[in-house]
């Protein structure tokens, strides 16, 4: 069955603010199909100039938290970039990119439905290296 890949409105170049920014992220990841029990965190990291865009870098910090583990053993960062065009009109959307913290493959959110099971994997991954250690 093909699944129905859940984008946002995203805003105008015109429009877009740091705070603007964050919450878009927050409304694309509200519509992603992840549990409850994971709970997140976002933040702005920093603004990036470039010859030919603006670009604005976030992380969201995702962590499976439980009544015997508050803080969980390992998170898993999703990274996300919103790049504003210095050539295209300021009335176009912004565009939104992002990465998971073990992968250099970087996907748009309006091509690619989000899956948990890539935040399990992480986290998975992370608890096996540190019980080898």
């Amino acid at each position: 069955s093909k699944h129905v890949i859940k984008n946002i409105l995203w805003t105008t170049a015109k429009n877009f603010t740091v705070e603007r920014g964050q919450q878009q992220i927050e409304e694309l990841i509200s519509t992603w199909d992840i549990h409850e029990s994971w709970l997140h965190h976002s933040e702005f990291l920093e603004e990036e100039e470039l010859k030919d865009s603006k670009r604005y870098h976030y992380r969201a910090c995702w962590g499976l938290p439980t009544r015997r583990k508050p803080i969980p053993r390992a998170t898993a960062s999703v990274y996300f970039v919103i790049v504003i065009s210095k050539f295209k009109p300021d009335t176009a959307p912004v565009e939104v990119f992002y990465r998971l913290e073990s992968s250099r493959l970087i996907r748009r959110p309006e091509q690619c439905q989000f899956r948990e099971k890539w935040l399990q994997d992480i986290i998975e991954n992370k608890i096996v290296c540190t019980e080898r250690l």
